[in-house]
């Protein structure tokens, strides 16, 4: 195991896991400072103390005696594989600009696998760009399984009034794909650009009455390569576009699952730059190697008997990250 107050790259932060009890309210305060004041009360002290203590890790990410940003999971077991749930990953809004979230997953990889595990399991909104950038791209996850509302109804600032529906993300510690994406050795801009351009959109979109992009159908296909937009940033959909807001949950939920009916697996993340516009979409393909898992019970990819322990996160990097 590491030992407490092991340092990470990252100038001006050290990384370990958590061990005062004020360590562990301070978690509670970046909860609000991301998800807003009604968030009290969603991280109990008390219970993080009881994952550090059994099997769980609550990592920190320490600006001197401040801690800037917080990464909790728990052992998981689906019945055949032990691997670690990421509960939530989280990192105050004034230290989203230093890939804190990265490092903080980085040091995470670290210490599970210094517990023999070789898998993170991780439930994550799929409207969130920043969050799919830094899971996907960035560290090499792939999603595989769509959970249609998730967590029910949450009244905290990002969740109100929106179905809490979320894509499960498998994180396979020590494949290539996680060393090589861990090392920085991502597709160019120009590839990726090829890429979006010969790939067959999933979703159609257009800009709507304030310019930002709405879904307008859903594209079945059989091409060997496929997109799936995302908005580019949901917040500003809510504040000029609020109509869409439940547009975009619906279409990004009928293409995912029409996706993985259809066979493609997710395999990348990117932000693609096109006629004065920044736009998300998820990379999908069809090769053998990339199917995802099997089908629930009801043949679909909703919620699956036996799945993973339902935990809540929220990852909180700036989209710089991606």
């Amino acid at each position: 195991m590491a030992a407490s107050g092991t340092s990470a790259p990252g100038e001006g932060f050290r990384f370990r896991r958590l061990e005062k009890p004020e360590e562990f309210r301070q978690v509670e305060e970046i909860a609000r400072s991301v998800w807003g004041p009604e968030a009290a009360g969603g991280v109990p002290p008390a219970l993080l103390r009881a994952l550090q203590d059994n099997g769980g890790l609550v990592l920190g990410a320490f600006a001197d005696i401040y801690l800037a940003g917080v990464a909790a999971s728990l052992i998981g077991w689906d019945g055949t594989t032990l691997y670690h749930y990421a509960h939530l990953t989280l990192v105050r809004p004034e230290y989203q600009n230093h890939h804190l979230g990265f490092r903080l997953k980085a040091f995470q990889r670290d210490e599970v696998m210094q517990q023999g595990l070789a898998e993170i399991r991780e439930a994550f909104d799929p409207l969130q760009s920043r969050a799919a950038s830094l899971l996907v791209r960035r560290l090499g996850a792939r999603p595989d399984r769509y959970y249609p509302h998730y967590y029910g109804q949450l009244g905290d600032t990002a969740n109100r009034g929106l179905e809490t529906d979320r894509v499960r993300a498998v994180w396979a510690l020590a494949s290539d794909r996680v060393s090589q994406r861990l090392a920085g050795e991502l597709p160019s801009p120009a590839e990726i650009r090829a890429r979006w351009e010969r790939a067959a959109a999933l979703l159609e979109t257009e800009p709507g009455e304030s310019g930002l992009r709405v879904p307008t159908a859903v594209a079945e296909t059989t091409a060997a390569s496929a997109h799936l937009e995302i908005p580019f940033d949901l917040e500003s959909v809510r504040e000029h576009e609020p109509a869409a807001v439940r547009r975009w949950r619906h279409a990004v939920r009928d293409a995912f699952r029409l996706a993985f009916d259809l066979g493609y697996a997710v395999d990348d993340f990117a932000v693609v730059a096109a006629e004065h516009e920044r736009r998300s979409f998820y990379f999908l393909s069809k090769s053998p190697g990339d199917r995802p898992s099997p089908a629930t019970p009801e043949g679909r990819s909703g919620l699956p008997a036996g799945g993973p322990t339902a935990g809540r996160t929220v990852a909180g990097p700036d989209p710089k990250e991606g």
